[in-house]
């Protein structure tokens, strides 16, 4: 049976997750951006036989073709991924066309205007020279002359300017194929391109969720216990376990994606959980606090044991079949359920425990 570790000085527990969070920061900066967040292109190849992925990598460099190649067999045959970063010329494109897309309607109101009046002819040439040098060094990167293209209004323009912009993705596409092709006989191939706007997005809607979530956590948690030192307890024991899983994603080589950010979501509502579980035992029950908070580590560990056990099947389940978005839901989770021990009765109780205490006294 587990010993009640909070007789003598139960300060001193908050050590150990203090040297973890000190480690996992010490990772934070190696964590990788995935497709999902840093745009790119990831090809997954079904093939026949073993493949030499470094081999290939080296072959698809030689090439040209900037590569990432990981090999691994499944319980369905032998798989390849190909992850190839962002190329240069999209994300150019990309901030072309949106310039392009926002002076487009006032050169086409300036045209009607000049045509009208003679005196927004000079503003109209401006700005009309402005738009042509933007569609210019688009043409350019999808290796088009302009003088050969009939272009006399801004219609035509626009229409030679969104060809153009299909063209890029495609040259960028026949750079993947035709090297892969060259080198890989593959059954199936599942192709996940993320443009920049695309990335962008995301990175977006993660932030929203960032400070949504956060703030909906400070402002329950602070109606809940109507108290100052209890509810930073909590939210300590939150961001700690975060802290420690994202340490882990970067010592482990986990990737930041969407499936990976959202076990760190998940890690939150069950850090909360765990939390408010303690710091309620603590102030609502009479008795030792010290057996209080024992009472309430049994209940959090088995809450933590249970989740272990269901997040290892999982990890078992994706080390079998290679699923990357089972493999960074379930290490992420089993990282920050192993850290949630640590803060949580480590830091948050010892918080909560010397409070109760100091109250008790006075």
């Amino acid at each position: 049976m587990l010993p009640n570790i909070y007789h003598g000085d139960y300060r001193l527990l908050a050590l150990a997750p203090l040297i973890l969070m000190a480690v996992a920061i010490f990772f934070i900066p190696s964590i990788e951006m995935g497709v999902d967040f840093q745009g790119g292109t990831l090809v997954t190849l079904s093939v026949d036989g073993q493949i030499d992925a470094e081999l290939l990598q080296t072959q698809l460099r030689d090439e040209g073709l900037n590569a990432e190649v990981k090999a691994f067999d499944t319980a369905v045959g032998n798989m390849i991924e190909i992850e190839v970063p962002q190329s240069e010329d999209i994300i150019k494109a990309e901030e072309l066309k949106d310039l392009f897309n926002e002076l487009l309607p006032k050169v086409s109101q300036l045209e009607v205007a000049a045509y009208q009046n003679s005196s927004y002819e000079q503003e109209y040439r401006t700005n009309k020279a402005e738009l042509d040098g933007i569609a210019d060094e688009l043409f350019e990167l999808a290796e088009v002359k302009r003088s050969e293209m009939n272009i006399s209004t801004s219609n035509d323009l626009q229409k030679r300017f969104d060809d153009s912009y299909t063209k890029i993705y495609q040259l960028y596409q026949q750079s993947i194929s035709g090297p892969i092709d060259k080198y890989v006989k593959y059954n199936s191939i599942s192709v996940q391109t993320v443009s920049p706007t695309l990335t962008a997005h995301f990175i977006d809607k993660v932030i929203g969720v960032i400070i949504f979530s956060a703030i909906l956590s400070v402002i329950l948690v602070f109606l809940f216990f109507r108290s100052l030192i209890p509810s930073l307890a909590v939210l300590t024991g939150a961001f700690c376990d975060i802290i420690i899983a994202l340490g882990a994603m970067g010592l482990i080589g986990i990737p930041l994606t969407l499936p990976s950010f959202a076990a760190l979501l998940m890690l939150v509502g069950f850090s909360l959980d765990t939390d408010i579980l303690l710091t309620t035992r603590m102030l609502k029950r009479k008795g030792d606090p010290k057996e209080n908070a024992y009472d309430a580590m049994k209940t959090g560990l088995t809450m933590s044991v249970t989740g272990i056990i269901a997040f290892s099947a999982l990890f078992i389940l994706s080390i079998m079949t290679h699923i990357p978005t089972y493999y960074e839901i379930s290490a992420v989770a089993l990282a920050g359920l192993v850290g949630d021990m640590f803060a949580t009765w480590g830091i948050n109780a010892v918080i909560i425990l010397y409070y109760v205490e100091k109250r008790g006294g006075k």
